[in-house]
């Protein structure tokens, strides 16, 4: 028997593992081009999707206050390297790549049927808002980053 289908803006399965997060994206009609392959700027916002984990670490109550808030995003890179299709599901995979004294970087990744074709970094620095500067990474959280870095 047939599954029907459902309709949900992302669907996301988030899925915790010793040295990573994996999350379950299922693509929409709308993130298709005109070629019939998933847009370039669409996984962007599933790589923002997958670092809200990371988000939770640093404000459990996600009230994302500029008080209380302390990340900002200073860098993001991405290269694509497969093409992506509507048809399939995509795994974004994240660690954690580098950890400094006031940022650190988050490493992404979308497979699609087993292939790599999207990779990307997010350098996130450790802020605070109201001073306007960037801030030591408290070493509880750099503790709980380092149980997520990228193998070597």
């Amino acid at each position: 028997m047939a599954k029907a289908p459902i309709l949900v803006v992302y669907a996301a399965h988030f899925c915790y593992t010793m040295a990573m997060f994996v999350i379950t994206v299922s693509p929409r009609f709308g993130d298709m081009d005109v070629l019939g392959h998933i847009n370039n700027a669409v996984p962007v916002g599933w790589f923002e999707l997958a670092r809200n984990p990371l988000l939770r670490v640093f404000d459990s109550a996600l009230e994302f206050r500029r008080e209380t808030f302390p990340l900002i995003i200073a860098h993001t890179d991405y290269d694509y390297v497969g093409q992506l299709y509507f048809k399939y599901e995509v795994e974004v995979k994240t660690w954690i790549s580098r950890i400094g004294t006031k940022s650190f970087t988050v490493y992404h990744e979308a497979w699609q049927q087993g292939r790599l074709c999207v990779k990307g970094h997010a350098v996130l620095v450790h802020y605070d808002f109201n001073a306007e500067q960037a801030t030591p990474v408290p070493e509880d959280k750099k503790k709980w980053l380092s149980e997520h870095l990228l193998p070597a």
